[in-house]
C-alpha cells in the first residue's frame, strides 16, 4: 500500500478513477448515493484549485481510496453557510471534504494517513481549524445494515467533535429514488 498526494498531471490523470471510486463507496450506507460519472468528474475539477489536496491510497497502480480537502471558503456555499453564526472565520477553516476507501482496505491505518495529510496541508495553509461533515440518517432507516458501526469513535479519537446545530443540507438521489432529495450533514471540527 502506498499513500500519496496527487497534484498536477498525476491528479488530472486520476480524476476518472477517483470519480468511479466515489460512486462505488458512496452507494453504501450511510450515503446511499446513486452517483453519476459526469457529475462526479465535474465536481472533482474543483480539486485542481491551489488550496485543495487529494490524497490517494494505491494498491499497486490501483487507487483504492481517496481523501479530499480544500479551504472552506473555496467549497460550495451549501457547506460554508452553516458557519455564519460561528466565531471562526471561514478563512481559518480547512474543509476535509471526503474520505472514500474500499471495504477490503479499511482498518489498516489508511484513514489516519488521510487525516494526517489533510491536517498537515491545512496547517501549511495557515488554517486554525479542520472540519468535515457526516450524513445524518435515522437509526431506524430501513437500509441501515445490521451491525453497522458509525465512525464517530474514530473521529473523536482524532480530536474532532460535532458542532451542535451546525448542519448543512445537500441534495442527491438515493439508490432506488428517481429524483434528488435533501439530506442533512452534521459538521465536526477540531483546532489544529
Amino acid at each position: 500500500m502506498k499513500v500519496e498526494v496527487l497534484t498536477g498531471a498525476a491528479l488530472e490523470a486520476a480524476l476518472d478513477d477517483v470519480a468511479r471510486l466515489r460512486i462505488a463507496v458512496f452507494r453504501d450506507w450511510p450515503y446511499l448515493y446513486d452517483g453519476d460519472l459526469a457529475y462526479e468528474r465535474q465536481y472533482l475539477n474543483d480539486y485542481l484549485a491551489p488550496s485543495a489536496i487529494v490524497v490517494a491510497a494505491r494498491d499497486g497502480d490501483r487507487i483504492v481510496g481517496v481523501a479530499t480537502g480544500m479551504a472552506m471558503e473555496a467549497h460550495a456555499d451549501d457547506f460554508a453557510a452553516p458557519f455564519a453564526g460561528r466565531p471562526e472565520a471561514l478563512e481559518e477553516i480547512f474543509y476535509c471534504a471526503e474520505s472514500v476507501l474500499l471495504p477490503g482496505y479499511r482498518g489498516q491505518g489508511i484513514g489516519h494517513a488521510f487525516f494526517d495529510a489533510r491536517e498537515a496541508h491545512a496547517k501549511a495553509l495557515g488554517r486554525r481549524h479542520s472540519a468535515f461533515c457526516s450524513v445524518v440518517r435515522p437509526e431506524d432507516h430501513p437500509a441501515r445494515p445490521e451491525g453497522y458501526r458509525p465512525l464517530d469513535p474514530f473521529w473523536r479519537k482524532r480530536g474532532y467533535a460535532p458542532l451542535p446545530g451546525v448542519l448543512a443540507e445537500f441534495r442527491w438521489t438515493d439508490i432506488g429514488d428517481s429524483e434528488q432529495s435533501p439530506h442533512k450533514l452534521q459538521f465536526w471540527m477540531k483546532s489544529l
